[in-house]
């Protein structure tokens, strides 16, 4: 256990301390195999209850500890109260730890508080952006909008919806349910073709032929409202998902990406799920450039947000996210849908999606759009993906669409 409390540690260090994203970091750190889901949950299962952590630390110390030592703490606090690990298991481990990080002199002090930890009890505060930001551990401004947005009842459904799945889809020509059946995988069908959630499904070398890939089932619900045609344009499409399964729908898609090591993760992705239809172009969506003017049947901007729909696949966006970055985001997303609507050809589609819950960058955003370019009009869509029609376009949340918390609209130009 003490091996697996280190990599933790080193980590979520990179994580608080350097920046880092959760996902990146994981990569980068060398980690025992045997230990890789355990190291898994528990560092994701920390960032996402930081908020919680950080109040209850808050109630048995005087002094906020230092970072390295909040660190240890937290792996013990979340390991002891959602592990359900045993006190003195985690208390003798990170006491080791402690010491082998150099800070022995407060191994007495880690020791005592995780036992005080351990018989802990509270009260919420009766603020009630307080108490939910504490209970469902997340930040008070993402709250107060949620609360407003969708009424106390349904912003507590979706605070509290613990999981995204991600599904197993399988490339054009295979048959995934017989794939599955052959190797006994137990799967579930979802509500798109060929493609299947498995419970422990891990990576085999059929993974790099391009048999299967992963791709998260509010993504995948994304792409089964545009319509396919000729010629797509992906305008923010690195890692490559959507572009991928997209381009089973057309018979060429161009994919725009502003960083030159994210066009390669979209060649990368296109190679090896065999789609030679796909070219991937390093640009910047929100530079209007005329020789793209009016090119294509359909342009779909799945534009940068801030995450608030895949919180629980990325929980450090909790500790990255604040209320002026949703400000600027929005600016983004308008200029960038604003830009590419001049790409889309008379009579083509034009869609705007996000992976966030909030009005401001999804319904507002596409408001706007409509008001300022009388051109276009929306179109109503649906999905077999459990959703909501929203003001504008159509809203899958977690708490009743696998955890996805996506948006989409589409628009048509006259």
């Amino acid at each position: 256990m003490l091996t697996l409390f280190y990599d933790c540690y080193r980590i979520l260090t990179s994580v608080y301390s350097g920046g880092a994203f959760v996902k990146q970091a994981m990569n980068d750190t060398p980690i025992e195999e045997k230990n890789r889901a355990h190291v898994t949950k528990i560092c994701y299962g920390v960032l996402d209850k930081d908020v919680t952590l950080e109040y209850e630390m808050s109630l048995l110390c005087d002094k906020r500890p230092k970072q390295a030592v909040r660190i240890v703490l937290k792996i013990g606090m979340y390991s002891i109260k959602y592990l359900k690990t045993a006190v003195y298991a985690v208390t003798d481990n990170l006491v080791e730890l402690i010491k082998k990080l150099g800070k022995g002199g407060i191994a007495g002090f880690v020791n005592s508080f995780l036992r005080r930890y351990s018989r802990l009890d509270y009260q919420l505060p009766s603020d009630e952006i307080k108490g939910l930001s504490i209970k469902y551990s997340y930040p008070e401004f993402a709250v107060k909008r949620l609360l407003s947005e969708y009424g106390r009842e349904r912003a507590e459904g979706i605070m509290s919806a613990d999981e995204e799945r991600t599904a197993v889809r399988f490339n054009k020509g295979v048959d995934g349910k017989a794939y599955l059946e052959e190797r006994r995988w137990n799967y579930e069908q979802t509500p798109f073709a060929n493609t299947f959630f498995v419970n422990g499904f891990k990576r085999t070398p059929d993974f790099n032929e391009g048999v299967y890939t992963f791709q998260s089932i509010g993504s995948i619900a994304i792409c089964n409202v545009v319509d396919g045609g000729e010629n797509l344009l992906d305008a923010c499409s690195a890692p490559g998902g959507k572009t991928v399964n997209l381009a089973d729908r057309f018979s060429s898609v161009t994919a725009f990406e502003l960083h030159p090591h994210r066009v390669e993760l979209i060649k990368d992705y296109a190679r090896r799920m065999k789609k030679d239809n796909v070219t991937a172009i390093q640009k910047d969506s929100s530079a209007y450039d005329e020789e793209f003017n009016e090119k294509f049947d359909a342009v779909l901007c799945d534009c940068p947000c801030s995450g608030y729909g895949v919180i629980k696949d990325n929980p450090d966006i909790k500790l990255r996210r604040t209320e002026e970055d949703i400000n600027s985001l929005n600016q983004i997303q308008y200029g960038i849908l604003s830009v590419c609507s001049k790409y889309v050809k008379k009579g083509g589609s034009l869609y705007y999606s996000t992976c966030s819950v909030f009005k401001s960058e999804n319904e507002d955003i596409c408001g706007k759009f409509l008001k300022l370019n009388p051109d276009f009009e929306e179109v109503e869509i649906s999905s077999p993906l459990a959703h909501e029609r929203m003001q504008r376009g159509i809203g899958f949340l977690p708490d009743t669409s696998f955890g996805a918390g996506f948006f989409i609209c589409k628009f048509i130009r006259k």
